[in-house]
């Protein structure tokens, strides 16, 4: 089978398409046919060892797959060859056979494309963790969202308009403010291209202000960092929620007296641990998941699709921070 491996740490340019051999399902495994994988941030930083899990080399990034049931390994009777599965794999799903835990995969609903299930579980389900457990988000609560035309912005506004939230999605172009406005944003900001020195971070806080009001942000969803998170802070309401949820543009130092001023809370969010930690739980959100996607009420936006042997192209798109939605790459027939 095919494979885009990771040899050395380097940018998208150091992967490699090579022949390895086929997969065989363990015990309590079975072996997919990958049709389709997205592309996520982490599958930058991975390639290049700044991720928090470095996995042995060679391997193949690519975090989230869609394919078919090809072979079940023993003790596996949930599962039969020809089913059509979803799985967040965290790294590996960039070849065209993957050996995988049964107990990862989420059935993919009938009607649905391989590119959309593909696209579906990494950002809606960190999303809807942060939004319910983490950000307590209520009906009529403020909801900022920073990024919000990126795959885990684009699902924050969904879910936070399907929660009752007032969304407020704030981005880095026109572009984008309407992919935002698309997906159910009522108000759009755009913002100017970061660094910022002091006088534009604090025009920055107050364009939040301004479109917030005066009960500020209730929840503040950040998959951003860098420069943006301060002002974003200081328009936080009182005793709001911050929700940390990546640093694509570097990691912020906040100011800590903001915090007691506001009484707020700065709340990580690590998807991955809470899956692992509480499997219950995350397949209950899951199931919410796909109720929302049969409802119509949220919707994986694909906008770009890559073959195989151009999944670097994928990766450095994404590194560049150029992707409206979620960009996939395509596998096999």
């Amino acid at each position: 089978m095919k494979a885009l491996l990771s040899k050395q740490p380097g940018g998208p340019d150091t992967l490699i398409l090579e022949e390895v051999a086929d997969p065989a399902a363990g015990k309590g495994q079975v072996v997919v046919a990958v049709k389709a994988c997205a592309i996520n941030y982490p599958d930058f930083l991975i390639i290049e060892d700044k991720y928090q899990f470095k996995p042995p080399r060679p391997f193949a990034p690519g975090g989230e797959i869609a394919g078919v049931i090809e072979s079940v390994g023993e003790g596996v009777t949930d599962w039969a060859v020809g089913d059509r599965v979803i799985a967040v794999t965290g790294h590996g799903g960039l070849v065209e056979k993957l050996a995988i835990e049964a107990v990862r995969l989420f059935r993919l609903p009938e009607g649905r494309s391989f590119e959309e299930g593909a696209a579906l579980l990494l950002t809606y389900a960190t999303t809807i963790h942060a939004l319910l457990d983490r950000g307590h988000l209520r009906e009529g609560h403020n909801l900022l969202v920073l990024g919000a035309a990126g795959g885990v912005g684009l699902a924050a506004v969904e879910l936070g308009k399907a929660f009752g939230a007032r969304v407020i999605a704030a981005v880095s172009s026109d572009e984008k403010a309407a992919a935002a406005k698309a997906a159910g944003a009522d108000e759009t900001l755009v913002y100017g291209r970061a660094p910022f020195d002091k006088d534009q971070s604090k025009a920055l806080a107050e364009q939040f202000k301004a479109v917030l009001g005066p009960q500020g942000a209730d929840v503040i969803y950040d998959p951003v960092g860098g420069d943006y998170a301060e002002p974003a802070l200081r328009s936080i309401g009182w005793e709001g929620r911050y929700l940390v949820v990546g640093f694509p543009a570097g990691i912020p130092k906040l100011p800590l007296n903001l915090t007691l001023l506001k009484s707020c809370d700065v709340c990580g969010v690590f998807w991955g641990a809470f899956a692992a930690r509480d499997p219950k739980a995350n397949a209950a959100h899951v199931g919410q998941l796909f109720r929302l996607w049969s409802e119509g009420r949220i919707s994986p936006k694909v906008t770009e699709t890559f073959p195989l042997a151009d999944a670097g192209q994928a990766i450095a798109k994404m590194a560049a921070r150029a992707v409206i939605g979620k960009v996939v790459v395509t596998i096999g027939e």
